[in-house]
């Protein structure tokens, strides 16, 4: 930070104001009110899904948002993503306010600070999760500090220089976010590319057609109960335990005894290598192949075990399962209000094409060597994105200590 910045409080320059609450008592005013549903990742401001309620008119006057105001993300957030996102209100016409999730700042001296200015450093400190040690948590909920948010140190360059600073980054951001959209767009092509390409391998209409339960023995797992699990033994697998082992990134924090495992496999309940675990709640159809070194059992009612028979490839089942040809039937079938679940019935009666093993596993083989290179394209394009974000951010840096 240059040696003639002026260092003051946030406090010291900005007014803060309290976010709106719905209104209770007349007169009522019908206004738009920025939520934190209406700030992007990137802290600007999005007004395609803005809520207008119903507001006393007493409130709303001294909480009507003005041009060049900063609105935090005062309670929100999540343990990967920090509360306190600040975003700036460009408008100049209509009547906006902000909820009672937000707060306000509002400067006091537009001859001092420069909106865009301050926005942009506080999007700074938010970047390097300055804000992370300031937030508490309540009922899932975090909260921001705000008292020991308006004790951060603020730089204070001259007004033009300010200016300059912002207009620079302005400039560059504006070249970063088209490389970011363009290498988005060329991640969604590449995902558009994988999905019809699977879609080619399976139209053959000369294969034979059957329900999958003719080709598999569909059956979920023994039930088991909270009392005969342990802290230790073989995993024990839920929803998003499948998930984890899909991503890679196995997790498991319950478990089931030794001795019982070693039971239950003694009686074939535990699924062998090829077998292939099927996600039937929550998130729907994402299939788990059983490896040969895998030990596990996993809840009843809500993964589904597909026991193949020797004439189905399971990566066969895998890719099925990754197509419209089955995502078509889950969408049909799918039940349930708050969570989405598929019986095993439903499962039983899907209908798919299948042909001969050879054929299988000549589809498979093609399938696996395009998804290697979908997948390292993915890779590279995220990376782009990745290295988009961190540019924003080294630019931010080079900003406010003075560098560019």
């Amino acid at each position: 930070m240059k040696q003639n910045w002026e260092i003051k409080k946030l406090g010291e320059v900005v007014t803060t104001i309290n976010g709106l609450w719905k209104g209770k008592k007349e007169p009522f005013i019908n206004v738009a009110v920025i939520r934190n549903t209406n700030f992007s990742k990137d802290c600007i401001l999005k007004l395609d899904d803005v809520e207008y309620l119903d507001v006393e008119e007493r409130q709303f006057k001294t909480r009507k948002l003005q041009y060049g105001d900063v609105i935090i993300e005062k309670s929100g957030g999540s343990d990967k993503q920090p509360v306190g996102r600040p975003i700036l209100f460009t408008l100049t016409e209509g009547n906006y306010s902000f909820s009672n999730f937000t707060s306000t700042l509002r400067i006091k001296d537009d001859e001092e600070m420069y909106p865009e200015f301050l926005q942009k450093y506080l999007y700074h400190r938010w970047l390097d999760g300055d804000t992370r040690g300031l937030q508490s948590h309540t009922t899932g909920i975090h909260n921001l500090d705000f008292k020991a948010y308006l004790d951060f140190s603020i730089p204070v360059p001259p007004l033009a220089e300010q200016r300059r600073i912002v207009s620079i980054l302005d400039e560059k951001f504006a070249q970063i976010e088209t490389l970011k959209s363009n290498a988005q767009k060329n991640l969604d092509n590449t995902e558009q590319l994988w999905k019809a390409q699977l879609e080619k391998k399976f139209d053959n209409k000369k294969w034979e057609k059957k329900q999958l339960g003719e080709v598999a023995k569909v059956s979920s797992s023994k039930r088991i109960y909270a009392d005969e699990l342990s802290t230790s033994g073989v995993p024990f697998l839920r929803v998003s335990d499948v998930v984890s082992r899909i991503n890679g990134t196995e997790t498991c924090d319950l478990y089931m005894p030794e001795e019982k495992y070693l039971s239950f496999f003694d009686k074939g309940l535990v699924p062998k290598e090829n077998d292939v675990l099927v996600t039937s709640r929550g998130t729907l159809g994402l299939c788990y192949i059983i490896q040969s070194t895998d030990r596990f059992y996993f809840q009843d009612g809500m993964i589904t075990w597909l026991a193949l028979k020797n004439d189905i490839n399971p990566k066969f089942i895998y890719y099925l399962f990754d197509s419209q040809i089955i995502k078509k039937q889950i969408a049909t079938k799918a039940a349930g209000a708050a969570v989405s679940y598929i019986s095993i019935t439903d499962i039983k009666n899907f209908e798919i094409p299948i042909p001969p093993l050879a054929e299988q596993e000549r589809i498979v083989k093609e399938l696996d060597a395009l998804s290697a290179k979908i997948n390292t394209l993915k890779a590279n394009y995220r990376r782009q994105i990745e290295c988009c974000d961190e540019l924003r951010q080294s630019l931010l840096k080079k900003a406010f200590e003075g560098e560019l």
